[in-house]
């Protein structure tokens, strides 16, 4: 028998257009015949055996109403167009501090460089040696990566990790702030600043690999972006209060015990979250709680292998690291140029990296808003122009123009001196959330850690030839009349990976298959919805056939 309809707009049959009265006094006969009826049993089986069936006011659902109407009972979810809109608000602290407390690391790093440049005296080469061969431990990022998607410590695999690198950077930065042989011998020195960089390499190779997996299981495009905040957000505050301290007071020591302070409250929290919240994969569902280490890290490292080799993901990569090692960085001597030669206060350069922190945090809401809709090459080589005509700048410091332009050294410097640190910087942001879209599951954290290895051993890399370059011009403490040589051959040399940009994609992929999905949304629908409606006028036309034939 047909079941009963509810009315539309549009029926499909025709209406009955009867009286109000007689609509009434056709429905009483009918109770009442129907009422007797079933009385009798013998009248009930005959009914069953010839059904009559009187349809009044026939109509048919509307399907694109009902649609809706169902759509209502189910759970709403919530729309996954940022950071922001998440529902865990879990997540949003755990990685919010994180990356705030990563971008702060300015802070002690600008009291170690001049505790090392006035306190200790150390020459320019010097300087920016120790600076980059204590990114050493960063080298080995895709390890600590492994580690983090292989091996579950207590039923977790990222935040763990995440406690375990805060704890090494507290017991590091306590050490230069407690210990006087720590931050007055050259080798003590040199373990704590090692120490302190394993601890926030781990830290960061975990809490990028939460972001990665928790972006993939949500399908959330770009979290890469809202963490280049934060990072910059820190890295604001961290340079303007280290400028200050530095200014008012000039002891060193107390900032370490500060950031130490600021570390322990960072894994405080880290220590109340729960991974299980987060809504994360579980052990059980990588089949990793009975193998044995080498058996847990040989199947991720393969895996690692076979993403590095796939063209989409290897091409991009060399060009970025490429884009970095052949430029040789010169930071330690335009650092001591400007505090040594020029005599700028500490104040100037914190402030100085303020202005560039402020620019990178702009520069990263522009992109979460207008550059993720550019070409993702052509992005790449405006910000690569960008960054070869920003290293002019210092020449303009060194050469002494801006004076001849009636600008004061402090001014010059406090606008644009890290502004070439600055684009370096933000050229970074589109390949993370380019690697982070292309990550296979599984894999988010070995992936994106090997990204920040190689980066890392090109920025080492890159800062070595400065050293050389440094060297080979005669470069030293008192002597800086080779640096404009030196700062013209960096220009040329970022200009110079501009042949091969071809081997950046032109766009995302995600970016891509969001801009197909748009436009074929609205003919999907109209042809679902049409195939409902035609396939719910066929089937009641078949049952309205199969009842009158009986």
């Amino acid at each position: 028998m047909i079941s009963a309809l509810i009315s539309s707009t549009n029926p499909l049959f025709p209406i009955n257009t009867r009286t109000k009265n007689q609509s009434f006094f056709h429905l009483k006969s009918s109770i009442h015949s129907s009422w007797q009826q079933n009385l009798n049993p013998m009248n009930t089986m005959n009914k069953c055996k010839s059904p009559k069936f009187q349809l009044l006011n026939p109509v048919i659902i509307n399907p694109s109403r009902e649609r809706l109407n169902q759509n209502k009972d189910k759970p709403k979810k919530h729309q996954k167009n940022g950071f922001f809109q998440v529902i865990n608000q879990e997540m949003m602290v755990l990685c919010g501090c994180g990356y705030y407390v990563n971008g702060f690391r300015c802070f002690p790093w600008l009291a170690l460089n001049f505790h090392m440049a006035h306190n200790l005296n150390m020459q320019p080469s010097t300087l920016q040696l120790v600076q980059n061969s204590a990114n050493f431990p960063m080298v080995a990022k895709p390890f600590y990566g492994i580690l983090s998607d292989a091996l579950y410590i207590g039923g977790a695999h990222r935040i763990p990790y995440i406690s375990i690198g805060v704890l090494l950077q507290i017991l590091s930065w306590g050490s230069l702030a407690v210990i006087p042989v720590a931050s007055e011998a050259l080798p003590a020195l040199m373990a704590c600043v090692l120490i302190t960089n394993l601890g926030a390499s781990i830290a960061e190779v975990a809490k990028d690999a939460l972001v990665a997996e928790y972006g993939h299981k949500n399908k959330i495009l770009g979290l890469q972006s809202y963490a280049f905040m934060a990072s910059a957000v820190g890295g604001v505050l961290g340079n303007l209060l280290g400028g200050f301290f530095l200014l008012r007071t000039q002891q060193t020591k107390s900032m370490f015990l500060a950031f130490a302070a600021l570390l322990t409250l960072q894994l405080t929290l880290s220590l109340k979250t729960r991974e299980e919240s987060l809504g994360l994969a579980q052990p059980s569902n990588y089949s990793h709680v009975r193998e044995s280490i080498s058996e847990s890290i040989r199947k991720p490292f393969s895996d690692l292998l076979m993403a590095v080799k796939e063209e989409r993901i290897l091409h991009p990569l060399l060009w970025v690291v490429s884009s970095i090692v052949m430029i040789p960085i010169l930071s330690g001597s335009i650092f001591c140029y400007q505090t040594q030669f020029l005599n700028l206060d500490p104040s100037v350069i914190g402030m100085s990296r303020v202005t560039g922190q402020l620019m990178l945090l702009s520069l990263t809401l522009l992109y979460n808003r207008f550059g993720k809709s550019i070409p993702m090459r052509k992005l790449v080589r405006i910000v690569q122009v960008l960054y070869a005509s920003s290293l002019l700048l210092d020449l303009v410091l060194v050469m002494q123009i801006n004076v001849q332009l009636g600008i004061p050294n402090e001014v010059f410097a406090l606008f644009f001196s890290g502004l070439a640190e600055t684009i370096a910087q933000f050229k970074l942001l589109p390949f993370h959330v380019l690697f982070a879209n292309l990550a296979p599951p599984g894999c988010e954290g070995s992936l994106m850690s090997f990204l920040a290895s190689a980066l890392c051993l090109s920025s080492i890399i890159s800062g070595f030839l400065g050293v050389g370059l440094a060297s080979f011009l005669g470069i030293t403490y008192g002597d800086y009349s080779s640096l404009p040589l030196g700062i013209m051959m960096q220009f040329l040399a970022a200009l110079l990976s501009l042949c091969w940009i071809d081997y950046v994609p032109m766009s995302l992929p995600a970016a891509e298959k969001a801009r197909k999905g748009s436009r074929s949304k609205r003919s999907r629908r109209n042809r679902r919805i049409g195939k409902v409606v035609f396939d719910s006028v066929y089937s009641y036309r078949r049952e309205r056939e199969s009842d009158m034939q009986r």
